[in-house]
């Protein structure tokens, strides 16, 4: 229950923060396959309506619409990962704890 789990998570913070920083800044790399495929196809939807000289508005609002769920869902990983870690550094502590008042003293 030691170290090894909490730097574990702290990466996998690390990992999901640096994740999150890059859908803000409109990067693909990091998103799910499902999203991936939402977003280029409302790119692909855009640039035709762009051909054909028309609104581009339906695709934007759905680039949109894509990059906050996956900044929402990300977020989210966060928040989890964050009460895992909390959760395994109450356990050490009780751990220690007890460990420390079952002595001889």
């Amino acid at each position: 229950m030691g170290k090894p789990d909490i730097r574990r998570i702290d990466r996998a913070i690390r990992e999901t923060n640096r994740k999150l920083e890059a859908v803000r800044r409109g990067e693909l790399w990091p998103l799910t396959g499902s999203e991936r495929r939402q977003m280029l196809a409302a790119l692909a939807g855009g640039t035709y309506r762009i051909a054909r000289g028309k609104s581009t508005a339906r695709a934007d609002k759905r680039v949109d619409s894509v990059s906050s769920s996956a900044e929402t869902r990300l977020i989210a990983e966060i928040t989890a990962l964050q009460m895992e870690r909390q959760r395994l550094v109450t356990e050490a502590a009780q751990a220690k704890a007890a460990k420390k008042s079952s002595g001889w003293w």
